[in-house]
Order: C-alpha cells, then structure tokens, then sequence
C-alpha cells in the first residue's frame, strides 16, 4: 500500500476515516471515481497475506493447546466474552480492554468488540451476507418505534446488486419477500442432517424456509480479480491469504490502490473534524499520531466518516465548534442515541439418529440460515412482541472430544475415539432489537484514554419487547427440530449484552427530519453536507439480518452521490 510519507501532501479531495468493511469501499469508490483520497487507521498496517502470521498454524502450534495464558487474558475482560475471540490463532486482531478501556452505567451493559488495524474486523467478520427487505425500510414507520428511513429498497437495490458482484456473495435465491434475492454465487453444500431438518421444517411449517448461508466467499470456478477460491478450511479469522472471503486488505484497498489515487495513514487516531463556521462546511480532519502523539490537521472537500458505530459517533461528539457545542451534526440531540444490535444467545440443540456412515468433507465456513418468519402478515403477526428474527446454523459429526465426559479406558475406548460420534445440530437466533432513545453513549471527558481523549460511557439494555421475543427464539427452535425428527432437543438461552453480537448501529441516524435525525437521505450530515457516514452509525433500524452488505451498499451509493455533487460545486 502507499503509505504516507514526509513528503506526502497535507491536503487532498477526500478522506475517509476508518478502513473496515465500509471504510474500504468508501477508499475504493472515491479513488475509483478520481479523487485523490487521503486514507486514515489507528491501528497499525495489515498487509494481505504478509501479515496473517498464524493462517497456516495447526493446534499443536500453539503452546497452550489453543488458548492464552490465564496472565495474558487478564488484558481480555470484555472480548473474551464472545468465547472465540481470545484464542492465539487470532487475538491479535483484537484490541487489549485494559489499553482502551470505556464505561457502563449502573445496571447496563455494552460489549464493545474491536479491532484495531488497517482492515479494522473485515478480517475477522462472520461473512452472512444478506440484502434488507422492503419491510425492514418500512418497519419504524408501520409501528411508530424510531424514525422513518428515507429511503426504500428500490433506492438501494441496485447498489445491492453492484457491491454483492464485487464482493462474491455465495447462495441460494429462495424467492422471499423478506430476504430480497442477490448476485449469487454457487451455493455450499447443505449436509445430509441440514437437508433433514430442512425437509422436516417444509413439511411442518407454511411460513418456514431453512437454506444455505449467504456468505462472502468465493466460490464456484472463477477467481475475482485477484482473490482465489474457497477451500474449506474455516480458518477464516486468522485472514485468508486465498483472499477467498472478502476483507478491505484482499478487495477494496488494493483496488483503491491500483488507481494511484490513495495514501494510506495507519496509526492515525482521528478525533475531530474541522469545522469552518464562515464556509458552514467540514474543512478536514485532525489527528494524533499514536506512536507519537504528535497531532496533525489535514484538509480535504469531502470526508467520509467510517471509523464504525461507536467510534464515528465518538468522532462527530468530540467534534465540537460554536456551530455545534454538542457535536458536528447534532442539532436534533439524537447524536450518540438508539444504540442497536442483534440480541442472541438463544436457540435450541439436538440429536439425530442414523446417517453413521454419511460425512461431510472439508471445514466448510458457513452455515444453514431460516430467514424471518414471524411478524410478517396478519396470519403470523405476534401481540407479545414487534418485528422478528432469524437463525444460523449447522449440523455435525461430534469428534474425539466427546470422550473427554465419558468414564473410559483401554483400547476399544480409544478405538471409539477415532470414529465419528452421532450426529449433533445447533441453532442460534438472532433477533432485532428496537431503536429505543434510551440507549446512548457520551463522551467521559473525566476518564482519558492513553492519548488524553474523552472515553466513552454506555447505558444500554434490552427491553420488554426483546425479553418476549428470546422466549419466543428458543421455543421455535425447539419446536423444528422436534417436527423434523431430532432426539435429545433442548432449547437455551445464554447471557447477553447489547453489542455482542457485534452488530452495532444506530447513533447517527438517517432520516427526513434534521429535527429528529442526523443523517439525510444520501449518508450526509444535514447541516454539513460534505461530511457523509455509512457506517453502522447511519442506521435508522436493526432488521435481523446481518447488516454489514447494507453498510456496503450504502457506502457505494453516497460516494457516488458525493462525486457527483462534487463535480457540480455543491460542496
């Protein structure tokens, strides 16, 4: 990547703050489009394939048998709460808790799950890819929560089509009103126990459909640009040096690249955006170097905020003027409110009997999905709780392991060991959660961080409708694997907090009303229109689906608009 230098210029037409999912788009499309784009991380440089350094480690590679030592876990508090991200294969995709800490109100909780690099959680994301429906656009105007979108899936639909045929998005097109179909690729295989459930769901349930996973990976027979092919080895966190699953690093940056038109700037902490009060426009972007502390302004036309959620909001809150004592953009006082996420931990498990002599082969890094299916008509509409949710899943043969709470020994024990145990499946639903005004972060200016930036303190929960929507979760689950003929079901639910599911969205939110929203209907801010954000900051609802396609889409879309205005001298 070309980094920047001391001879590198200190104004540009574009910069974009943040380098993940929607920062990379916004890099490539702005640079694609001829702007000369300046592009700022605050972690450190990840350079595709040179800087995955365990892609290729086995189990035995690691000397705690895959897990940290109880020392360096005491730096993990709050990331280790997902269960998987404090393993040695991919921790250091993650930050330290104890070097950017943040705070809670009383009797609430935010799991904050970050990463700190050039890519920021592409190279680590879950990859389901699914378009939002027409519903979802219409939902907070059908039931009075939040704010009306300003926009409609036909706004963004072909921007969907666009971003899904760069991306390569592999799946199944079903025909649903709720789950739009896409560009597909060819869809993974379904195993022979997800095909059983799938049958027994279609058999029992009118409104109930099982498919493959939606998922960004490469498959079928032809490579995109220069990314491979998906081989099954499910060691996706780690950072694929196939470029198979699509990552800033292996997709939108070096595509950025190849137009000579980016400068890349990793330790780049940005933490205000320059406010002109005479021009009524953003005139760049101030900055700590974090390996230095040294703080440097760079001007720019445009500038794209995509640091994601939390930090974006961060950014516009901080970014206080005499135009905005409250922060760039939050003349409605919705700045850093309706904090959302998906709410799971919750679903059902069993046991199917038979199939002894069937497998699967390869790691295959994705899994069944049951789109939305309550609260889409009259005939399924619920009076305990609004909107709906969706599961992920997938079936398995247990392994060796399973000898581990079995009182055994000898040969025929360990003979036992080397061949597949029964069949095992797993569900988890993931559910909307509503834009509730009460959930909000601010700015601790009491607390600093290592640099002497504001912190932030949270105060979120889930509410009376999610509470009655996780009962509902589990007891469907249930109930499909039973009608499909499963054996030991049970169904579960774990603790939650908001942003676990890593889903975060919402605090800077889209709408018609500068009154009551931030964002406009083309991502910028209402009173500053050459500032524009797409990440999941702009969010006006949750959905169920996975959101970051939308962030996507929605990036693609206002980087073309913003060109467009730009040409025209209208910022």
């Amino acid at each position: 990547m070309p980094l920047f230098d001391e001879n590198s210029p200190m104004e540009y037409d574009a910069i974009v703050i943040g380098t993940g999912i929607s920062g990379g788009w916004a890099a490539k499309e702005l640079c694609e489009k001829g702007l000369k784009t300046l592009v700022l991380d605050r972690g450190r440089n990840v350079v595709h394939r040179r800087d995955y350094p365990t892609a290729n480690d086995d189990p035995w590679d690691n000397q705690y048998r895959g897990q940290l030592s109880h020392q360096e876990m005491q730096h993990y508090p709050v990331q280790s709460r997902t269960g998987y991200i404090t393993r040695p294969e991919h921790v250091h995709f993650f930050v330290k808790d104890t070097e950017h800490p943040y705070s809670e109100a009383a009797g609430t909780r935010f799991d904050w799950i970050r990463g700190y690099q050039v890519g920021g959680r592409s190279l680590v994301w879950g990859r389901q890819s699914y378009r939002w429906s027409e519903m979802d656009f219409e939902a907070n105007a059908r039931d009075g929560y939040g704010v009306d979108w300003p926009i409609r899936y036909r706004d963004i639909q072909a921007w969907y089509d666009y971003v899904e045929r760069f991306v390569g998005v592999s799946g199944q097109n079903e025909g649903l009103s709720q789950l739009p179909d896409g560009q597909l690729l060819p869809p993974m295989e379904l195993n022979c126990v997800e095909r059983e459930l799938k049958k027994g769901i279609e058999a029992n349930f009118s409104e109930r459909l099982l498919t493959i996973g939606r998922t960004a990976h490469i498959t079928g027979d032809q490579p995109i640009g220069t990314r491979g092919v998906c081989q099954s080895r499910n060691r996706c966190m780690r950072g694929c040096p196939y470029g198979a699953y699509f990552s800033s690093n292996s997709s939108t940056l070096p595509a950025a690249e190849a137009t000579g038109n980016m400068t890349l700037r990793p330790h780049s902490i940005a933490f205000e955006i320059i406010y002109d009060d005479a021009k009524g426009r953003a005139t760049g972007v101030r900055v700590i170097d974090s390996q230095t502390k040294q703080t440097l302004d760079f001007k720019a036309r445009i500038i794209f905020c995509n640091a994601s959620a939390i930090a974006s909001t961060w950014i516009l809150l901080n970014s206080t003027s005499r135009r905005f004592p409250q922060g760039m953009g939050n003349d409605s006082g919705e700045l850093g409110h309706n904090i959302m996420d998906h709410h799971f931990k919750v679903g059902a498990s069993g046991t199917y009997p038979g199939f002894e002599d069937r497998y699967y082969r390869g790691r295959r890094p994705n899994g069944f999905y049951i789109p939305r299916f309550q609260n889409l008509h009259p005939k399924t509409n619920r009076k305990d709780y609004l909107r709906g949710y969706g599961y992920q899943g997938s079936a398995n043969r247990a392994n060796w392991m399973r000898g581990i709470a079995e009182f055994g020994f000898g040969a025929d024990f360990k003979d036992q060991l080397f061949q597949p145990g029964p069949w095992q499946i797993g569900m988890t639903a993931f559910g909307e959660v509503l834009p509730y005004h009460d959930n909000y972060l601010s700015l601790d200016t009491e607390r600093v961080d290592q640099w002497g930036l504001p912190t932030i303190h949270f105060s979120t929960t889930i509410r009376e409708n999610e509470r009655n929507m996780r009962k509902d979760m589990a007891l469907a689950a249930a109930e499909m694997l039973e009608a499909a003929g499963f054996k030991d079901v049970s169904p579960y639910e774990s603790p939650y907090g908001i942003g676990l599911g890593i889903h975060e969205m919402g605090t800077a939110r889209m709408g018609r009303d500068p009154k009551t929203s931030v964002l406009n209907r083309w991502n910028q801010i209402h009173s500053v229109p050459n500032v524009f954000v797409t990440d999941g900051a702009c969010m006006s609802s949750a959905a169920c689906q996975n959101p970051s396609l939308t962030y996507m889409a929605l990036t693609a879309r206002a980087a073309d608009h913003a060109v467009r205005e730009l040409k025209r001298m209208n910022l």
